[in-house]
């Protein structure tokens, strides 16, 4: 099938350059970083993770959000999420590719991924991170390319398939809570020594990897003529809603902790993010446009008829992505890097450098995405499906799954 995404409209191929062209600039971008070492950015000794993990961690998110669309569709047979399953679970592969790409610019050189797989430490949180993200990537694309087949012969899928999918539905669960530990396992960081770290992610997973599904469903409807269907995307933005609640409670919970019991170590992080700490607060005006992001994004989800309002929908969704992406990004990183363990605040602000591998990252990526999700949509269009409605797409064969 991937021959589809060999045709296209002029706008597709131009489309292409233009993510080939970013990426090759952060390519150069990487080169410079190659040659010079990691100085060219903005870590150092104090500050060993930065923009580059942040991504991992968000993005780690994105990927395990797609069994927020799997679960209800193969555990509870709800058809309304058939058509747009396949796009998420490709969302999955990107966004995990992705996630590879930014560990590979982080190590500094990247022949050192080879130490995790010659020299494997079952003790090391950073070895499990790796084997269940490229395991995980491997079942979305496992499964969504079987599934997509079927669809395009009009037969269902294998019956054996669903044990893949019961698995792939435990792995996101796993990808997300691992790279928590990676985070929670540190005694000597207090910002990230918390027992609700994993729950945490996967809250804020589920709230902010729809919330971009979604967004990029409402771009392709605009310049397509694919339909996800109301009833689709009504429901997924009900599970933004109680995700975003529930990953705010969360938060409230840390809060409340740090400051009713008066420990230092566990104020300190949560002080310098939101009024600065011995003068620093240089991140304190965009902690609080999380805070005024997400606080919006409720107020125009948590009512129904607003958040059924596909016009209003796409800005409460982008205000909602903001809000998780300047908290579990940049807040988690220097927040836990702030004190260090000296009492002493070491600022971090990423580099140009750094920026231009990111965006190339993100580049590879959106390329990836783009291929797949053309591939998804032709077949559609072969089958004459692209702008049916789910219960439509049904009759076209009856799934044993």
């Amino acid at each position: 099938m991937l021959e589809k995404a060999l045709k296209g409209s002029p706008g597709y191929w131009i489309w292409l350059l233009v993510l080939g062209g970013i990426a090759s600039i952060g390519m150069l971008a990487y080169v410079v970083q190659l040659n010079m070492g990691l100085t060219v950015t903005g870590m150092s000794r104090d500050v060993s993770w930065g923009f580059y993990i942040a991504q991992l961690t968000y993005l780690v998110g994105v990927a395990a959000s797609a069994v927020m669309l799997v679960l209800p569709a193969y555990f509870h047979h709800y058809k309304a999420f058939k058509k747009i399953i396949i796009l998420g679970e490709f969302l999955a592969i990107a966004s995990v590719a992705m996630c590879i790409l930014f560990v590979t610019v982080d190590l500094g050189q990247p022949q050192r991924l080879f130490n995790v797989v010659l020299h494997p430490t079952p003790n090391s949180v950073l070895f499990w991170d790796m084997v269940v993200l490229n395991v995980y990537m491997f079942l979305n694309l496992f499964i969504g390319w079987v599934t997509l087949e079927s669809e395009r012969n009009r037969v269902a899928p294998p019956h054996w398939l669903k044990y893949f999918i019961y698995l792939s539905i435990i792995w996101a669960f796993s990808i997300h809570t691992v790279t928590a530990f990676l985070y929670a396992g540190l005694p000597g960081r207090h910002y990230w020594l918390t027992a609700i770290m994993a729950a945490r992610f996967l809250a804020s997973a589920f709230a902010s990897g729809p919330a971009i599904l979604l967004l990029l469903v409402f771009l392709l409807q605009k310049i397509t003529e694919f339909r996800a269907g109301d009833k689709a995307i009504n429901t997924v933005a009900t599970i933004i809603t109680y995700a975003m609640c529930v990953n705010i409670f969360f938060y409230l919970l840390e809060i409340f902790t740090a400051y009713y019991s008066g420990i230092p170590g566990h104020q300190h992080p949560i002080t310098y993010l939101f009024s600065g700490l011995h003068g620093f607060d240089q991140w304190v005006p965009y902690m609080w446009v999380a805070v005024a992001g997400a606080a919006l994004s409720l107020v125009l989800l948590i009512p129904a008829k607003i958040r059924y309002n596909h016009t209003v929908l796409p800005y409460a969704l982008g205000l909602l992505v903001l809000a998780t992406y300047i908290d579990k990004g940049i807040g988690l990183i220097v927040g836990g890097f702030t004190p260090t363990p000296f009492e002493t605040v070491t600022e971090y602000v990423p580099t140009i450098p750094e920026l231009m591998i990111t965006v190339g990252v993100y580049a590879i990526g959106a390329l990836i995405l783009t291929v797949l999700w053309k591939v998804a949509l032709e077949v559609k269009r072969d089958l004459g499906t692209i702008g049916e409605k789910p219960e439509d797409v049904e009759k076209l064969y009856v799934s044993k799954l």
